[in-house]
């Protein structure tokens, strides 16, 4: 079982950048992979990025491909989202989860346990 914390959401023009922090507690942070969904009004949960137990292998959606990426810091049981050049399409409710394998899924069925959310929200 893992806990996650999301963090470091809030209000941003566009253009600008926000870096999202998800800190895990529970089982060995580095037995999952780690994805980021988002989830805006009215819309369904959408995949973000992913990335792989050990942080060399990562994935992105092809809307924030160039523009978010992840990483993960296994010995401090974070992994993160740096979201640079925001549009006001990027405004969700963002969302970090484990993945009980090796490498991320792109699904939101692919994922154990999820975090309560951080709002992301860019003006125009």
């Amino acid at each position: 079982q893992v806990q996650l914390v999301e963090s470091g959401g809030g209000l941003v023009q566009a253009g600008g950048s926000l870096r999202l922090s998800c800190a895990a507690s529970g089982r060995t942070f580095s037995s999952w992979a780690m994805g980021w969904f988002r989830q805006a009004p009215g819309k369904e949960r959408e995949f973000v990025a992913a990335i792989s137990r050990s942080g060399a292998t990562t994935y992105y959606a092809d809307s924030v491909k160039g523009r978010f990426t992840i990483s993960r810091d296994n010995a401090k049981n974070t992994v993160y989202l740096q979201m640079n050049s925001l549009k006001p399409e990027d405004t969700a409710v963002y969302y970090c989860a484990a993945d009980d394998a090796i490498y991320g899924g792109r699904r939101v069925y692919d994922y154990d346990y999820w975090g309560q959310g951080t709002q992301v929200t860019v003006s125009s």
